[in-house]
């Protein structure tokens, strides 16, 4: 065995892998809480803020990368700092959504958190190992993403129906 290779790991015990998903919804949950509490603080900020912000949450995601391997208190702390910064970014946007249609707003964000709390009760609760699907759903997600971009330029009747209907 070379020194830059892997050694492989036993599979996970069900228990392992529930306690690990449940932990990661659990950031997952914080992270999102905290891009509210940032999206509230900021939402009389002016848009120019917004780009600084971005970037300092781009430097966040990047420090991220590279404290996993070093410390996990750093890495958790850099991930939710990127929640509180990305929500404090979007903010002005949401901002001026929120002004021309509130409910649309609020719609937009419930939904976000019931799809958080739904799919990581669900992966918690399955039995099975959901590795398997990761290169399908990965892909129908790339697929997603391109007919949304499409859908920008092209005119298709009913797009949106089929775009939710195709992300639901």
């Amino acid at each position: 065995m070379s020194s830059d290779s892997i050694p492989l790991r036993p599979p996970m015990t069900r228990d392992a892998a529930g306690t690990l998903l449940g932990q990661t919804m659990g950031l997952v949950a914080v992270t999102a809480g905290l891009f509210a509490v940032g999206a509230y603080l900021g939402r009389n900020l002016a848009y120019q803020w917004g780009w600084l912000l971005f970037l300092a949450a781009f430097v966040c995601l990047i420090g991220m990368n590279a404290a996993t391997q070093r410390s996990e208190a750093l890495a958790v702390t850099l991930l939710f700092g990127f929640g509180l910064l990305i929500g404090l970014a979007t903010a002005p946007t949401l901002s001026y959504y929120a002004s021309a249609d509130p409910q649309a707003v609020w719609q937009a964000g419930g939904a976000t958190e019931l799809f958080i709390a739904g799919f990581g009760a669900a992966g918690y609760a399955t039995r099975r190992d959901l590795s398997t699907l990761a290169r399908i759903l990965h892909w129908a997600l790339i697929g997603l993403i391109l007919f949304g971009i499409v859908t920008i330029f092209v005119q298709i009747p009913s797009s949106a129906l089929i775009y939710a209907v195709l992300a639901w």
